[in-house]
């Protein structure tokens, strides 16, 4: 038996509400209609689309296993080996999956891997630019200003009254209820 190649690793990284679900929920579906075989993961705190679903702001949805825990994420694929694993919101997983994602590789799983590569107060949220930095491919999409329209590297969350919420405050998992994309122009004026 020829032993299986070493796995690629894609990375879809991008602020908050730039498509990163949506992309890889289409990577997700092409490789199922070429007859791969797919686990696909979520972060359990993601609870937009319910119980066992990921879901884009946009509404659309697939299932989906949803874990809180990297070595949840190694105990649910077991012994199978899958020709491709999507993980969505890899950052909430933190620097914990790095070591997951590289064991699939290694046993010739493709990995998608989809999530935030900044924070809403502007740095790095790891460990997405880890992965960004050891993929064969990344693919960093923005979203829209909400204040101009150009293209947004950034999002910001916002306080009860709708002000931009330049001070850390306790961690917040939501839509465009509280947070908003922003270009580097926007990024931290209150609107």
């Amino acid at each position: 038996m020829r032993e299986r190649d070493a796995g690629r690793l894609h990375v879809i990284a991008g602020p908050m509400f730039a498509g990163k679900t949506e992309e890889l929920l289409r990577r997700v579906h092409r490789a199922q209609l070429a007859g791969l075989d797919v686990q696909v993961f979520g972060h359990r705190l993601d609870t937009r689309g319910g119980a066992e679903r990921l879901s884009t702001h946009a509404g659309r949805s697939a299932p989906a296993r949803l874990v809180e825990q990297a070595a949840q994420l190694r105990a649910a694929i077991g012994a199978t080996r899958p020709d491709l694993v999507a993980i969505d919101e890899a950052q909430f997983f933190g620097p914990p999956i790095v070591p997951v994602i590289e064991e699939l590789l290694a046993a010739g799983i493709q990995v998608e891997v989809a999530g935030l590569c900044v924070t809403y107060e502007g740095g790095p949220f790891a460990p997405i630019p880890h992965l960004m930095a050891v993929a064969e491919e990344v693919v960093k999409l923005t979203a829209v200003c909400t204040v101009c329209g150009a293209d947004a590297a950034f999002h910001v969350r916002l306080v009860a009254d709708g002000a931009d919420a330049l001070q850390p405050t306790a961690a917040q998992v939501g839509g465009a209820e509280s947070y908003q994309a922003r270009c580097r122009r926007h990024r931290r004026e209150q609107v």
